[in-house]
């Protein structure tokens, strides 16, 4: 399991999400085939929300990157007609178009989603590089897509402080840090 993960799914949980980590969208040959990578590994997403007052699923994407340069800009924007790099969903809109179709599938086979579920793509982002959040939401606002950047993580998490004991090492660590001396 990773931490920034399940961070991060604290966080959804906290706004209303029931939240699966990491979900194999099972791709068939043909599928595989269409996105133009026969021998593509099963895609997994890190993090599935699903809020249920508003039939909205959440196929999130968490990516710390708190010891190195941070989420690039110019990699999220760059487009690819096959799949490649660390942003695929983001990157190929074919693979995101098949992977999302058979993801609401499967889905739908699990009792978990149906015909008018919204599935929304969210990348959160432990650090930015050279700190363009700004740019990084304006593309994904302009893409439908949501993303928490490293100021709205802290903002959530400092939130966490203030909820009532839970067993749950981020809320236990968020109070620790922000008891008044």
């Amino acid at each position: 399991m990773d931490y920034f993960e399940s961070v991060i799914k604290t966080l959804l949980e906290g706004e209303g999400y029931w939240v699966r980590q990491s979900f194999k969208v099972n791709l068939t040959k043909e599928e595989k085939r269409q996105v133009g990578k026969h021998s593509i590994p099963r895609p997994e997403i890190d993090l599935l929300a699903y809020k249920p007052s508003e039939n909205r699923l959440l196929a999130f994407e968490a990516k710390s990157f708190l010891d190195s340069p941070g989420v690039r800009l110019s990699c999220l924007s760059e487009i690819h007609d096959i799949p490649e790099g660390k942003y695929k969903l983001f990157t190929c809109e074919n693979y995101r178009s098949i992977v999302f179709q058979r993801l609401r599938q499967d889905l739908i086979d699990c009792g978990m989603g149906d015909s008018t579920t919204e599935i929304v793509l969210g990348l959160a982002a432990g650090k930015v590089y050279q700190s363009r959040n700004a740019e990084i939401k304006e593309l994904f606002s302009r893409n439908g897509w949501l993303f928490w950047s490293p100021e709205d993580i802290r903002n959530k998490v400092i939130a966490l402080a203030k909820r009532g004991y839970e067993n749950e090492p981020a809320i236990i660590t968020a109070k620790i840090l922000m008891r008044q001396p």
